[in-house]
């Protein structure tokens, strides 16, 4: 991925779900990052949540729903590794995979316990299952699925 002369791109979506795009545009490349690198990636953006809300009980759940609104998005990540090719539009859906390892396959999981693993992961309190309840913003109203469709593939 390599842009030129390019003097504006829309590429928010992109970056929520991948926020390496900006090292990948600028490198011309496809950065095939690792399970390891997309953890630093979460465990920074908790050190900025309580940095900034503060480590109490209120900013730690601020942080927790914060990072797993992000991650609503994050797990949509297909490793260009395991993938072969680029997605060519961001809604395109490939079927559920494997991960090249357990945190790989644990990051892309679309079950919010799942998300709140990693989030302990990344270094906030554990939380239990049944005291936290999340669901997506930008999920809350949306389809639901039809028998005979299968929602992970669409193009």
């Amino acid at each position: 991925m390599c842009i030129r002369d390019s003097t504006s791109v829309m590429i928010g979506r992109g970056a929520l779900i991948k926020p390496w795009i900006f090292t990948e545009i600028k490198e011309c490349r496809h950065w095939d990052i690792s399970s390891h690198e997309r953890l630093d990636y979460l465990s920074r953006f908790v050190n900025y949540g309580l940095e900034h809300w503060g480590s109490d009980e209120k900013g730690i759940t601020t942080t927790r729903r914060f990072l797993l609104e992000w991650m609503s998005f994050t797990h949509r990540y297909i490793p260009v590794g395991l993938l072969g090719v680029q997605a060519s539009r961001i809604n395109w859906r490939p079927p559920r995979f494997q991960g090249r390892n357990d945190l790989e396959t644990l990051m892309a999981s679309k079950d919010v316990n799942d998300w709140l693993k990693l989030s302990t992961l990344a270094g906030l309190p554990a939380v239990s299952e049944s005291d936290f309840k999340f669901t997506p913003k930008h999920n809350s109203y949306a389809w639901k699925e039809s028998k005979g469709v299968n929602p992970e593939v669409q193009g």
